[in-house]
Parts: C-alpha cells; structure tokens; sequence
C-alpha cells in the first residue's frame, strides 16, 4: 500500500480568506470549491472546469428545544490535507483502489452564547466532492435532536434527471426519466402505492442522477451513513434540492450526542456516463477495514428455493392461514428436503457455490397477519430436514445459505439474534440473506429512517462475531460500508427481478438505468439469469423483459459478489447458454467501460485474472453494438465464447432466440453485434496460449 500525505495549515489560508471566500480544488484542478460567510451564513458552491455546477448553496442545521445553528457563523480555523493512497478491498469491482483527494476542514463557531462549534470537512476528488458536518464534544450541546438538516445542492439548469419518488420504506419503482422541473411523484400515479409512506411528492431517493446540456454528468448521494436518518433531497424552486431526512415516529429526524458526524454529502461530477461507473468516491470515503480475520468472506454464486414461490409453481409455507400471504398461492410447500435436495444436485454438478432456501423455517403462515413474535429464525417446518440437508450439501461441495425474513417486526427479530447466527454458525453456514418485506414493527418508523439504520447495522455487526456474511433485502440504501465491514456483501434496494413474476415487470431501459443510479451505492442483489422468459406453465400474462441473452448479460453489467442463478434447475438443464453462468466470476480486478448512455444501452468489460467478460444490453430499440477489444494484451492469443441475441430475437415476440458460438479473437479484434430489441449479448474471453 502507498500511501502520500501532505499537510498545510492555517497560515496557507489567512491570504485567501481575506477576500471573504476559501477554495480548494481536486487533485487535477478540473474541480473548484469555494466556501464563504456571508451575513453570518455558511455557503459554499462547486465549478468544473470554470463552469457553475453547484451554484450558492446553504449549510445548516434546525434542533429540537435549541436555537437553529445557521446565523452569525464566523471561521475560526482552516486546515488543508492532500491525500493519495492505494488500497486493496476484500473483494470488489477492482483490485486495487485509489483514494486520492485534496481536504479543506473548516471550523466554525458562533459569534454569540452558547458559542457552538461546528466542522465541516469537503473532500475534492477528480471525479466530484464529498462533505461532512463534525459536531465536536462541547459542554453547551450535549445531547442534540436534529429536526431539519438544511443542506442545499443548488444545480444550475433544468437537467435530465433520473430518479425515484422519496418513499420512507422502500426503492422498488422504475425510474422516471424527466427534466428537474417535472418532478412530482403525483403526476407519476404514485399516491396510492404511498398510502402508509410519508414523503414529499417533490422529492427523490438517492442516488439521484442528472445529465447537463453541456453533456455533464452529477450525481447526488451519501456515504457512510451511520446512525444517522436517510437523506432524501425536496426539489424547492430554481432546480434548488434541499436535504430532507426521513423522520422517527415523533416527526424528529435524528437522535443523537455530541461527539458525532453526519454521513458525507457526495456530489459526483464527470464529462461522460462511463466514468459513474468506475468511480470509488463513495467507497473511498467510509473507514477502512475492521475485520481483522477476512478468511471466512468469500464472494459465490448461489441458486435458490425462491423463484419457484415468485411464479406460483410453490409456496413459502406448507400451512395456509385465511388472510395470510401464503393463502393467496398454490398450498405446494417449496422448502421440503426432497426439492432442496433436487437443488443441490444441480448446484453441484455445475460448480454453484451457494444454495439459498426460503420457507425452511416455521411462521410463514402468519406472514401479513397482525400476528407478532411468529418467526425464531431456527425451528425448521416438519417436511425440512434442516441438519440432515446441510450435511448433504457439505458432502457436495454447495453450503447452504440461510434466511432470516422478519416481516418488518424489528423487535421480534432483535430479540432473537445472536440466537439465530449462534445457530447458523454452529451449522457452518456463513451468508444470511435477511428480509423486511412490509411495514416496519414497531409501528410509525420507516425502513429508512435512524431507528431501521441502527437496526441494520447491529445486524451486520452482530454477523461479524459469528462470521456471517449477510445479503440485506428490504434494507437501507448502500453508501460504502461494505469497505469498513466486507460481510456487507450484497442488498435488493432496488425494483429487482421479482417484479416480473407478479406486476407488469420491469421495463428493458430499467436495467440500463440502474448501473448510474442505484448502483453507484453499491453492490445489486438483483437475482438475474431467468431463461423460461415466459414462465406460462404457472403464470398467464407475467413476463420477464428482455432477451435470454440480456440475462446473461445482467451478470456483468449488473455488480455483485454473491450473484443468483435465478431460475429453476430444469430450466437450465442443457441449455447451452448456461455455460456463461457457470464461467462468469463474482469477483473482479479490472473494469474497462466499452460504451454507456443512461436509459439506452451499457457496455461493459470486467477482467478476472487473465480472463476477461463483457456484457452488452440494450433498452426497447435494437441497436448494434462495436466492441474493440483493444483491452486484451498484446501478442496474446484469445478464445472467445459469444451469446447473441438470434437475428429473429425480441423481448416481446422471441425472446429465447440466442446464437451461440465461438471465434478467436487478440487485442486488435473489433466486434460488432445487432441487440434486438430489450437484448443484449455475453461474451467470455480466455486466453489460449497462442
């Protein structure tokens, strides 16, 4: 690891903060930010490339029983930092990550009583910023309710926007494609969905991406959110976001004491889409890693007893309540021994790693009753050989993943916790996917609220004494703690691939929007690799959205370390297009984006080793793609492995209809390849020693 600091302290600033405003600017100079007081306020704005990107932008903070700490503001100190460094993550997109920045740490302080103190430390990469507000251990603020955070993004045009209404409790909708001025959820349809959510009609979820006349791309986030209330931005008027944090059940947003710190506030800032994706800002702004002993977290990929419920072929319990969800399926229990069996067989013969079984354990048949205390997460139903099916899948060579689904009832599941992973780790299971599926117990808070990341987090930390590593669904967005806790693998926290099996699915564009929304968090659970596009032995007009090889395709463009084989083994079984899933790794060392555009197509390449992947995928145009292989080295020969949508291929009409072949190929090689419409192609590259 290299690491190159360099400190200047508050003599280098006296100079410019005469004139009234400090600056700082990223590493390159490409970006400039510049903080002042003006009337006792805080403000600060950002330049690229001397263009206005953040224009005016305020700084601020409402309590609780104490005075707002937003007037008669005055710098009392600045201090700079240059920082560059390499590291190494346990696992990720690259193998290696830069984290290099200039810092500007302002302190504040009020020119009156109680005389408060306040930090804000930017950090200035090349590809955007990140600030924080540091609220130091003073004896006149001790214990802090914050009721309104007052951090302004002031963009400067009516930008192409990509983004989703701001619900409390969940990221499942399909991104809407507007200008800035446009947004309102209402005019989307939304009330009804929203009923139990409250929110702000002019306000989105984050990420929240944009996309400038002058082809700028900007991104809106936050990074290492730790106990601490979500952020999602209210659109006031002139294209002006505002921070609006999601509240407690008593309307106050945050909880807390001083000493604390508030996530970052990130602001990516690029000239074309490709670089969103290989962007480590968010990432490299969370601590580094806690987890001494790394040994026992190993990216897979799994299959599952899962699909089968979504499409109505089983259900998550053998015991069906009136009123309850499991009453409204078929009464064929999916997690017996004999189908779990069935799994694993498949698994095994293929090299799958992981196998995941919902529905194992009793109180699926209270699931949506008022019901509580239902699940303890470790009494297995009497068709489910729990110890029996895990020595099976041992002798396999597959190890089983559990499955903690709460219902939302918080309290319940707190309770049984460390009971729960004691259990999985004294049977050698190491991944947990858990589950907040309704609303949240106890009643009035959110899912992403300060109350649920609390929750989240001592689950997380709880998993690393018992060396688990968890795949949260229904969970609180991603924002890079997966650096500082690496059994973080995985989250849903996006409209994923079960939508298609009980609405009118997920559009083609959704997966070419959510790589520069949603995924720059972080790592997707998606759950892709459905091969019966159809599924009409169980369902009559549900449908996946898209090409057979689009969903190979999903495997590259689409980021995680555990990675699903979603659909049923006798699906798979023979298909010559199974092959990708089986080769495709989860864990990567290189990224090289061939081509993107937000919302119509994504071209993507990934290095493993000595082998390289690429994965293509178009929304509902068909378009042809050119794939320059310029990545490969040199002199090297290579063997291509190809899954192409079939000339005759269509979402809609023929959407199994691949071709699949093979071609040598070396650095020089230029591919070109029609995508039919909601298609893609998959590509595998070795080398041959030639």
């Amino acid at each position: 690891m290299k690491v190159n600091i360099l400190k200047h302290f508050i003599l280098f600033f006296i100079s410019i903060s005469i004139s009234g405003i400090t600056s700082i600017n990223s590493p390159d100079n490409n970006i400039s930010l510049k903080f002042f007081i003006s009337d006792g306020k805080a403000f600060y704005k950002i330049d690229y490339k001397n263009r206005a990107i953040i224009d005016t932008s305020g700084l601020g903070f409402e309590f609780q029983n104490i005075p707002p700490l937003i007037d008669d503001l005055q710098i009392t100190r600045l201090d700079s930092l240059h920082f560059d460094e390499t590291w190494e993550p346990v696992w990720g997109k690259e193998k290696f990550i830069r984290n290099n920045y200039n810092e500007l740490e302002i302190h504040l302080g009020e020119t009156h009583e109680p005389n408060r103190q306040l930090i804000i430390r930017f950090r200035v990469y090349n590809d955007g910023v990140g600030f924080r507000f540091e609220f130091p251990e003073q004896s006149n603020m001790s214990s802090v309710t914050i009721t309104n955070e007052m951090t302004e993004f002031n963009l400067t045009g009516d930008h192409q926007c990509w983004w989703i209404p701001a619900d409390y409790d969940s990221y499942e909708y399909l991104y809407n494609t507007t200008k800035i001025s446009e947004i309102d959820a209402k005019k989307f349809g939304y009330e009804n969905r929203l009923d139990r959510h409250v929110m702000n009609f002019k306000a989105v979820n984050t990420p929240v991406t944009f996309k400038s006349d002058e082809d700028l791309y900007i991104s809106l986030h936050e990074a290492n959110l730790t106990d601490y209330a979500e952020m999602t931005l209210a659109l006031n008027e002139n294209f002006n976001f505002e921070s609006e944090l999601v509240p407690w059940s008593d309307g106050t947003k945050v909880k807390t004491s001083t000493p604390f710190n508030t996530p970052w506030r990130t602001i990516l800032i690029v000239d074309s889409a490709d670089k969103l994706l290989t962007s480590n800002l968010i990432l490299n702004l969370n601590e580094p890693n806690k987890i001494e002993d790394t040994s026992w977290i190993e990216p897979m990929k799994y299959m599952g007893i899962w699909w089968e419920m979504h499409i109505g072929k089983s259900s998550w319990a053998p015991i069906s309540l009136e009123g309850s969800w499991s009453d409204k399926g078929t009464k064929i229990h999916g997690a017996t021994t004999e189908n779990a069996k069935s799994y694993i067989d498949f698994a095994s013969q293929n090299g799958i790693r992981g196998m995941l079984i919902e529905g194992w354990n009793t109180g699926w048949e209270y699931w949506g009753l008022d019901t509580v205390g239902y699940f303890d997460f470790v009494t297995p139903y009497s068709d489910f050989d729990l110890i029996g099916l895990i020595k099976y899948a041992n002798d396999k060579n597959v190890e089983i993943i559990g499955h903690h689904e709460t219902g939302g009832q918080v309290t319940n599941y707190e309770k049984h916790l460390e009971n729960a992973f004691a259990f999985y780790n004294k049977l050698g299971i190491r991944a947990v996917k858990t589950g907040y599926a309704g609303g949240i117990i106890p009643k009035g808070e959110f899912h992403h609220g300060q109350f649920m990341v609390r929750h989240y987090r001592k689950v997380l930390e709880t998993a690393v004494d018992y060396q688990i590593m968890i795949n949260a669904h229904e969970p609180i967005k991603p924002t890079g703690i997966r650096r500082t806790y690496p059994n973080m693998m995985t989250r849903e926290g996006v409209r994923g691939m079960e939508w298609n099996a009980w609405s009118d699915g997920n559009k083609p564009e959704h997966t070419t929007i959510i790589p520069f929304t949603r995924g720059l968090g972080g790592p997707i659970d998606y759950t892709p690799g459905i091969f019966d596009i159809t599924f009409k032995a169980y369902k009559d007009k549900e449908k996946v959205h898209s090409t057979l090889a689009n969903q190979l395709a999903l495997y590259v463009i689409l980021y995680s370390p555990i990675q699903m084989a979603a659909d049923l083994p006798e699906n798979y079984e023979g298909n010559p297009a199974f092959q990708f899933i089986k080769d495709v790794p989860v864990n990567w060392d290189q990224i090289q984006v061939i081509s993107a555009e937000i919302g119509d197509h994504v071209s993507i390449a990934r290095r493993s080793g000595v082998d390289w992947f690429i994965g293509c995928i178009t929304d509902e145009n068909e378009r042809e793609v050119e794939i320059p292989l310029t990545f490969l080295n040199q002199d090297v020969g290579y063997s291509a492995n190809i899954y192409v949508d079939a000339l005759d291929a269509d979402f809609e009409t023929n959407p199994t209809a691949i071709n699949v072949f093979n071609q040598n190929v070396d650095n020089k090689t230029i591919l070109k390849f029609n995508l039919s419409r909601g298609g893609g192609c998959a590509i595998s590259i070795k080398p041959t020693g030639n």
